[in-house]
């Protein structure tokens, strides 16, 4: 069923070129500017009015803010700084779960930022960031996260892909960690592993870009040292489940999250971090799915305020058919529950009251859910 309900995105294709052109391509970029204000910083542009931020201040007050800006010599600028430490038995425990077995110092978008921060299916989305392990960086044998890509409602226990700093007996490694979850089991599989020595004491580049689908995603990463510009991970794969199809969207997290169960690895750390990118590349995919037409797509009356939507159901399925604001909150339901037959399906929506802006229609059909976007 995940590959029968494409998202063809017609209406926004139309609306988009006709009310704003430059919406096909998107960047957001986060770069630090100075001491002072850091915080402020991040939320301004990573969760405008909301926090982007999960620290262990909460635990260790003393300290101030674990995430500050810092010169770096190398770079000749300020980058931000992201301090963990084991040294305080306070900060050993999840500010955000208030788990006692880890520990994180991080920043991420969420449900509140802007629509072009979070990455919807059918979207192509790259995320782009520079980082500095200290030398002798202390990984344990369980995870220390430094990037995440997670998915947000639905099955979203399991981020998409990791990146994670791991110690090894015969020489700690960096991995790349992806989690498919067209199965029921998530099944986890390490799909790469480098040298973590290529990144000690030594600014990279990361470059991430992922095609969002449930069946057909795109995914590649590649990481240089920016001084030599020498690659030293690049890994790329497709018809990957990239967004599940119970998920809202996908966002990307940045900094130390890490188990403290092996307490005994680790140390006080310091990483930092600098020009965090995000970009929507296309504010639509469309592909050619199969000989049946198997879509789900929008088509305007540009002369009234009238959609017209259309969707293909192969087996006979309870639909139910939603709009939402760009926050994800619902705003009507358009069908609820309904039994149809399979074949092609077309519903008249009347769209007077909406305010222009960025809307979700979603598709659920059984068991699965297609979200598309739908900008007036």
């Amino acid at each position: 069923m995940n590959n029968t309900l494409q998202l063809i995105t017609r209406v926004s294709l139309v609306l988009v070129f006709v009310l704003s052109p430059m919406l096909s391509f998107s960047q957001v970029l986060l770069e630090a500017d100075g001491p002072g204000n850091t915080y402020e910083l991040i939320n301004s542009v990573l969760a405008p009015g909301a926090v982007a931020e999960e620290t262990p201040d909460t635990f260790d007050p003393a300290f101030g803010r674990h995430i500050a800006e810092v010169w770096d010599a190398e770079l000749g600028k300020y980058v931000f700084e992201f301090y963990d430490h084991v040294s305080n038995p306070n900060e050993l425990q999840d500010i955000s779960t208030g788990d006692t077995d880890r520990q994180r110092c991080e920043i991420k978008t969420y449900a509140s930022s802007p629509d072009n921060l979070k990455g919807v299916s059918g979207e192509t989305v790259q995320y782009k960031w520079r980082f500095r392990l200290p030398l002798g960086f202390q990984p344990s044998p369980n995870f220390t996260h430094i990037h995440q890509v997670k998915a947000v409602d639905g099955d979203d226990g399991n981020p998409i892909f990791t990146l994670t700093p791991r110690y090894k007996s015969s020489g700690n490694q960096l991995e790349l960690i992806y989690v498919d979850g067209t199965t029921t089991n998530n099944i986890t599989t390490k799909v790469a592993s480098v040298d973590l020595s290529l990144f000690t004491g030594n600014w990279v580049e990361a470059t991430e870009t992922i095609k969002l689908n449930s069946a057909i995603g795109t995914y590649s990463i590649s990481i240089i040292n920016v001084k030599t510009g020498t690659t030293i991970l690049s890994y790329s794969a497709g018809n990957l489940c990239t967004i599940r199809p119970t998920n809202s969207f996908v966002r990307p997290k940045w900094g130390i999250y890490r188990s403290i169960s092996s307490l005994t690895y680790l140390r006080d750390e310091a990483v930092r971090f600098n020009s965090f990118s995000i970009t929507e590349l296309k504010t639509t995919d469309v592909d050619s799915y199969s000989a049946n037409e198997n879509e789900f797509k929008i088509i305007p009356d540009l002369n009234t305020k009238t959609f017209q939507i259309q969707y293909y159901l192969p087996v006979k399925e309870a639909v139910g058919i939603s709009v939402y604001n760009a926050n994800g909150q619902l705003i009507l339901p358009l069908i609820q529950n309904q039994n149809q037959e399979s074949g092609n399906h077309q519903f008249q929506y009347d769209a007077t009251g909406l305010k222009n802006g960025l809307y979700l229609i979603r598709l659920n059909a059984g068991s699965n859910q297609k979200t598309i976007k739908l900008i007036r």
